[in-house]
């Protein structure tokens, strides 16, 4: 497996990619969307690579898609179009097409290579880069999968012109999560931002894939280092799995999860690694600039807790916690004691 990250900004990566996959002579190629970029993207990434003899596969729209039943039609479709093992998938999509469309060309006549153009800024910043290709298993995501980089990731920002404002928020957690995690001056940059547009936020998107970047590149399968990337996500992860078992609920992105399950993790550092209450506060404050408060009765915090169990990070039935000493200073492999869950989310709900 290659662990060297190759990415291309620009419309000018974009006017590359069709001289790159004729030297590569692949004998077929195939253009994954899903409804969303099949209306939106899919003319315009014609248009400029000319990849029209291309075979266009579709799926379904939404994190409820990303199983193992969406991946079989689009087995059968590859094997009814005469795809082989010289063939290219290109994944042209925000995160569920990219971490769904990676697993199925890694698992396609055992790997044949695939391209990620994402399409929304969650994409860009986070579920295109790094290789985790995968789907949700029920309710509880990203429980199969494969660690396998693309041949190129093409971020381009003319995509986020056709996102509305709740995915670009949605995509925005994971760059503050970057600032919580590695550059306390970016996070600072970041929660003093007074719009989420696309002309405010393009420039920042290199910084925020540099992070990741330097990260996969030291610790590509997650023996160590990597860890760090799921700060807020294991109490995010449980948060968003619960909101679709419970599809009655508002449903949240996977973005919004996460901005919960950050806060919820900011205390759980203060008690934890000894994160300063006023960082915690900040960290709080900054998520409610941006993020619409969600409210969690005792029943649901309980079954909330419950789906923990499940967590990829877990060892011998322990959830370990990715917590932060500082701002910018992130500990691996935290134990929490049972008993601050439910103290996390009042910590949360309170003014």
């Amino acid at each position: 497996m290659q662990n060297q990250i190759n990415l291309t900004f620009g419309k000018e990566a974009l006017a590359e990619l069709p001289h790159k996959l004729k030297a590569r002579a692949y004998s077929s190629l195939f253009i994954l969307v899903d409804e969303h970029t099949q209306s939106y993207c899919l003319e315009p990434f014609l248009n400029q690579t000319q990849l029209h003899d291309a075979h266009v596969l579709q799926m379904k729209a939404g994190e409820e898609n990303k199983q193992l039943q969406t991946c079989e039609k689009l087995w059968q479709q590859l094997s009814e179009l005469g795809a082989d093992r010289n063939s290219a998938l290109l994944n042209l999509g925000g995160g569920v097409v990219t971490d769904l469309g990676g697993f199925v060309a890694c698992t396609f006549k055992r790997g044949i290579d695939f391209y990620n153009i994402p399409t929304s800024l969650l994409a860009m910043v986070d579920a295109s880069v790094g290789g985790k290709t995968g789907i949700d298993f029920g309710p509880l995501k990203n429980q199969i999968g494969i660690i396998e980089e693309p041949q190129e990731v093409i971020i381009d920002s003319q995509w986020l012109q056709t996102l509305p404002e709740v995915e670009i928020r949605s995509g925005f957690a994971e760059m503050l999560k970057h600032g919580l995690i590695a550059n306390p001056d970016y996070w600072k940059e970041l929660i003093e931002l007074n719009t989420l547009d696309v002309n405010s936020l393009a420039p920042l998107i290199e910084s925020s894939i540099a992070v990741k970047k330097e990260v996969v590149e030291t610790d590509p399968k997650e023996r160590g280092l990597r860890k760090i990337l799921n700060y807020g996500h294991t109490l995010g992860h449980a948060i968003e799995s619960y909101f679709l078992i419970h599809p009655h609920k508002k449903r949240l992105l996977h973005g919004e999860a996460i901005a919960v399950g950050m806060v919820l993790e900011a205390f759980l550092s203060m008690h934890c690694c000894g994160l300063n209450p006023m960082d915690a506060a900040a960290i709080k404050s900054g998520f409610k600039r941006f993020y619409p408060p969600v409210s969690f009765s005792n029943e649901e915090i309980n079954e909330i807790v419950d789906l923990l169990r499940h967590d990829k990070k877990n060892k011998a039935g322990r959830v370990h916690f990715v917590l932060l000493k500082s701002i910018g200073d992130p500990q691996m492999d935290v134990e929490v004691p049972q008993e601050l869950f439910q103290k996390a989310f009042e910590y949360y709900s309170a003014p």
